[in-house]
């Protein structure tokens, strides 16, 4: 196993209600027969890109894969990847499982979606991804002009920041958007576990006129019976002045922080969320990530894959995964333009709302053989 560290700039800050965003760091995570032996009979490619907040710390990351390649017995890689706890450092084991996924894939001539899918549940895997457009933190007019830029993109699904201003301007902001663009394009809004209770009823309330297609992360990712009580109390039918409840949806609650911190069945035996969203690099590997959503699946709720603002490697591995889920909801896969360079050029390029999944072996064939 070979490690390449890398660090990439952001075109702009990524601006959230829990933190900015200026650069992505991590490792690239290389197996191959040469270096590992009978561990692998392929080469494969992997990344490990931690976010503290959702994963372990950089350096975190970096002891437990420096570990590996320090104490790996005989048993090889795969043995090692199961002393790799999830809990603790799930940007190392994602990096790790990615790459050994990469080369079994790549043994047996399938893509990594087709690879994944060998679960009998599963239905053979989408050819495409449907992806929302990601708008950030800006004044109601630079938010409504992202969002008609991104439908006229060919995006059909916008996912709004919320939660670092007042609610009262989140609303307006909300407002202005669904007049843009009107009723036929959903539009998610992520708090980023921003209010407290009390606020999240509210914007529950006050939101709940626009038809969102979810309100993601209202509470904090400890909060998971909150966001349960939350949900009780939405279906119970309780409304605020600005809703009606003659006409008036009740507003789905997503979690994604909670699912990071509490895991998923946490999340699902408390009947806290209506979809889970679900960051392959915070679950500890693309593996892991299709069994949340398989379970979530079973459960009523729906998967939605996102990535932490990854390179191209692990958005690459995403965008499998996601393809694997069967009519998956739109995902928050469209995150390569955030970056101002790359590890490589990007095999899933965006068009019109959705992307293509690679049909090479592995994850996109040669693409990134010139990392390995």
């Amino acid at each position: 196993m070979r490690l390449r560290p890398f660090s990439l700039g952001l075109t702009s800050p990524l601006e959230t209600a829990r933190a900015s965003i200026e650069q992505r760091e991590g490792f690239v995570v290389a197996v191959d027969p040469e270096s590992d032996g009978d561990s692998v009979s392929e080469a494969g490619v992997g990344e490990a890109t931690p976010l503290p907040g959702w994963t372990e710390s950089l350096s975190a990351c970096e002891a437990a894969l420096r570990g590996l390649q320090a104490d790996r017995d005989d048993a090889g890689l795969a043995d090692a990847l199961t002393r790799i706890d999830p809990g603790e450092t799930p940007a190392a084991r994602h990096g790790l499982a990615l790459a050994l996924a990469d080369a079994t894939a790549r043994d047996a001539g399938r893509s990594l979606a087709e690879q994944l899918a060998r679960d009998e549940r599963l239905p053979a895997p989408a050819d495409a991804v449907p992806v929302n457009a990601t708008i950030g933190d800006g004044d109601p007019e630079t938010t409504v002009a992202a969002a008609e830029t991104a439908v006229a993109e060919g995006f059909g699904c916008l996912k709004l920041k919320v939660g670092s201003r007042a609610l009262d301007a989140d609303v307006e902001r909300l407002r202005a958007v669904r007049r843009a663009v009107g009723d036929g394009v959903a539009i998610r809004a992520d708090a980023n576990g921003a209010w407290d209770r009390e606020t999240a009823r509210e914007a529950v309330e006050r939101l709940a006129s626009l038809g969102l297609a979810y309100l993601e992360q209202p509470l904090p990712a400890d909060d998971v019976e909150g966001a349960a009580a939350l949900r009780d109390r939405r279906q119970g039918g309780e409304v605020g002045a600005d809703t009606d409840a003659d006409t008036d949806p009740p507003v789905p609650i997503a979690l994604d922080e909670s699912v990071a911190s509490r895991g998923v069945d946490a999340v699902l035996d408390a009947g806290a969320a209506d979809a889970v969203v679900l960051k392959p690099m915070a679950l500890g590997g693309p593996d892991r990530a299709l069994a949340a959503a398989i379970r979530a699946r079973e459960a009523g709720v729906e998967p939605v894959v996102t990535t932490t603002v990854d390179a191209v490697i692990a958005r690459t591995a995403a965008v499998h995964v996601a393809a694997a889920i069967p009519d998956v909801a739109p995902c928050g896969l469209a995150t390569g333009s955030l970056l101002d360079a790359d590890l490589a050029p990007d095999p899933c390029p965006v068009s019109e709302g959705a992307i293509a999944v690679p049909s090479g072996s592995g994850l996109a064939g040669d693409a990134f053989d010139g990392l390995l």
